[in-house]
């Protein structure tokens, strides 16, 4: 059994009205990667915030402490989702969405599995914006969200139709079609400005155009000058190369249609 440290979300905030604290007793705790795992370990928790980790012979339990007896499970930090989209129907209109439906939606999707941090690499920003504001309020419980906001996109990417579109469950998204460096640029930089956390370029499109050699770069450099990371949506291993040529930090995923990655892609990723 494992139980990230998001899963007592709901048992927590039952605890801290009664401004008591909850002790996660007796489990294997793997505090990081990088860490030796702590063993019959505690976890203690005060008003939604961790306050020790430790082993039981020296975390102190307060004696009005709610106990969970965690023997036999592991307790992990929280997980990160580097790769989601907040473009489902479900998500449409948040700001309207009641506070308990909404609630559940991001149990559902994202909590219940302990992912406690999420990088949405692709939506409308607006919408997602009020997303994250409703969580961080304290209105609703979700995970800490970074999003890149509307991704850019090669001039005639020829999308897939609304009708498409709408039988995959899909909410319309305006993503921004850059044909040159001063396009990509301009764009890149006024998502900055309205507050996203990173940049999404795709790198090719459903109708084989490319983002040009120069807008990849521009659109990196503008991010980067404000110190936000660059992904790329690539579709085959020209594209990844194009990507990694242009100063982009993250590769959202492999490209299976294309084939393997060979030497001269595995040694650029490696420079």
């Amino acid at each position: 059994h494992t139980l990230p440290l998001a899963g007592s979300a709901a048992l927590g905030q039952t605890i801290d009205s009664r401004g008591e604290c909850l002790a996660l007793v007796g489990g294997m705790i793997h505090v990081s990667p990088t860490e030796e795992p702590i063993r019959d370990g505690v976890v203690l928790i005060r008003a939604g915030r961790i306050v020790a980790v430790g082993s039981r012979a020296l975390v102190q339990i307060p004696q009005t402490s709610h106990l969970l007896d965690c023997s036999g499970s592991t307790i992990t930090a929280g997980f990160w989702n580097s790769h989601v989209h907040f473009f489902e129907r479900k998500w449409a209109n948040v700001a309207t969405i009641p506070a308990a439906e909404l609630g559940r939606q991001l149990q559902e999707t994202l909590t219940r599995y302990g992912f406690t941090s999420v990088f949405d690499l692709s939506s409308t920003w607006e919408n997602t914006r009020q997303l994250r504001d409703r969580i961080e309020s304290g209105e609703v419980p979700g995970p800490r969200i970074l999003s890149t906001g509307e991704g850019l996109l090669p001039p005639n990417a020829g999308l897939p139709s609304d009708q498409v579109g709408n039988a995959m469950g899909m909410m319309k998204t305006p993503l921004h079609e850059v044909a040159d460096a001063a396009r990509a640029a301009a764009v890149a930089g006024r998502l900055l400005e309205e507050g996203v956390d990173g940049i999404k370029l795709f790198a090719s499109s459903p109708s084989k155009s490319t983002l040009p050699d120069g807008a990849i770069q521009a659109a990196a450099a503008v991010a980067h000058r404000s110190g936000k990371p660059v992904f790329a949506h690539a579709n085959s291993g020209a594209d990844v190369l194009a990507a990694i040529r242009g100063g982009v930090d993250v590769i959202a995923h492999t490209t299976p249609q294309s084939g393997p990655w060979d030497e001269p892609i595995l040694a650029a990723l490696k420079d």
